[in-house]
């Protein structure tokens, strides 16, 4: 496990999102499924590309990690809202998997307004030997039918079948910043600036598709708005229980017994501000950007523009941990807010044990931090470093003083080039980095090396 070993040993391997290149091809969302074998990304052309592990083999032990191209699709296209004239990027905002029911996978995905369910799959079987059809699927003469046969299935080349399932439209007037799935495996919801939904995945009649909207923070008069909704979470084994983040940087969990609209939260979780660190840029840094559940249940997972930070469920007053992920920028905040990068949302991701998080930062470099051991370390996801089964180096930030070699001084980051969705395999020390149209993955050398 990394949390155990030095966080060099991780293996890299490097591979292209899709064969498109530009804007479009620009990496928005990462996900696992529940079992780590099938990663899906989105990107801000719409489409959907899903990765598939590689079956272990004996005879290549190294190969047990590394994901091949499963199948492609476009989820979604521009559209252009009439009655507001203003279009509708087809952008995937989040993509979230179903708990698999079947032989089949499902999955959720997003843009700004519309929700789609998927269903992925697998054909390599095809039915031959019709009575009343010929080879080319058309239907015979009757009168040439003198012999009734069994049709049979014949092997065919692999095919994968993505269609959709339910579109899930008309719900949002903001834009949707997140989705998350209920663990009764029924229900999920979706979150924008000022609303949060909740939606039955089983129900065909569209027009009932919402069975209520279960968040609504819409002030009567809109001047009078002074947070939005950035993130939300369903708890991972109670049903009832979702947790949803602000742009004051406070956590309220709401508990769905208690009434249907859940503007009343049960819990709020904030950190009091400290006076000496107050400034023009606070309540921006401040900011939730992302929350994630522990696989426990017991923390929450949150991250701001400077910090990710640990909280217990059973106290609000402040959070258990709390690490820094990039304080050298606090002196550069003026010039992050003039060129826009302080608006940034990063995301944060846990191990499959809670002992080690993630994050993303600038100039392509990405933070763990481990919780028991109280280390952390840098590391860069790049083409030029990451070469195919090489050991990630350890990266270091000089703010000033004396360099180090390999140390890249703060003035030097590129900030074009940044790291804001991450994903880590629910079981294994196998991680996936967005960084812009590429997509990178790191896997623990030394248990890679133990298959």
């Amino acid at each position: 496990m990394i949390a155990r070993l030095s966080f060099k040993d991780i293996e890299g391997v490097w591979k292209p999102c899709t064969s498109v290149k530009g804007l479009a091809d620009i990496i928005s969302t990462v996900e696992f499924n529940h079992t780590g074998e099938l990663l899906a990304t989105g990107d801000k052309g719409g489409r959907v590309v899903i990765f598939q592990r590689e079956p272990e083999s004996k005879n290549e032990p190294y190969n047990q990690g590394e994901y091949n191209v499963y199948s492609t699709f476009q989820s979604h296209e521009p559209e252009f809202d009439y009655l507001k004239s203003l279009e509708i990027e087809e952008k995937i905002n989040k993509i979230k998997w179903l708990p698999q029911q079947n032989a089949a996978h499902s999955l959720l995905s997003t843009n700004d307004k519309t929700i789609k369910l998927w269903k992925i799959t697998e054909r390599d079987k095809r039915p031959e030997g019709y009575n009343l059809k010929d080879e080319e699927g058309k239907l015979k003469d009757l009168s040439t039918v003198t012999s009734l046969q069994v049709p049979v299935l014949k092997p065919m080349d692999l095919m994968v079948e993505v269609t959709p399932r339910r579109i899930f439209a008309n719900g949002h007037t903001y834009h949707v910043n997140s989705i998350s799935v209920n663990s009764d495996c029924e229900t999920y919801m979706s979150a924008d600036d000022l609303r949060i939904n909740l939606w039955h995945l089983a129900i065909t009649d569209r027009s009932f598709s919402i069975l209520y909207y279960i968040v609504d923070i819409k002030p009567a008069n809109m001047e009078d708005l002074t947070e939005v909704i950035t993130a939300s979470e369903f708890h991972p084994h109670h049903c009832n229980l979702f947790v949803y983040s602000s742009s004051k940087g406070s956590l309220r969990l709401c508990d769905m017994r208690a009434s249907a609209l859940c503007d009343k939260h049960s819990k709020l979780y904030e950190e009091p501000e400290d006076p000496s660190n107050r400034s023009f840029f606070s309540e921006i840094i401040s900011s939730v950007s992302d929350v994630k559940f522990s696989h426990s249940g017991r923390y929450m997972l949150t991250r701001d523009y400077l910090t990710v930070k640990v909280w217990d469920l059973n106290m609000e007053t402040k959070p258990v941990e709390t690490y820094q992920v990039h304080d050298y920028l606090r002196s550069k905040l003026c010039s992050l807010y003039e060129n826009d990068c302080i608006f940034d949302k990063f995301e944060c991701a846990w191990n499959g044990s809670d002992s080690v998080i993630m994050t993303g930062a600038y100039n392509n470099f990405f933070r763990m931090f481990d919780r028991n051991t109280k280390r952390d370390v840098t590391l860069e996801a790049s083409r030029e470093s990451s070469k195919p089964r090489a050991i990630l180096k350890p990266r270091r930030v000089c703010v000033g003083g004396k360099r180090r070699k390999d140390d890249i001084s703060v003035d030097s980051l590129d900030f074009t080039k940044k790291i804001l969705h991450t994903a880590w395999h629910p079981t294994e020390n196998i991680i996936a980095i967005a960084a812009t149209n590429n997509l990178y993955i790191f896997q623990d050398k030394v248990n890679s090396e133990m298959h």
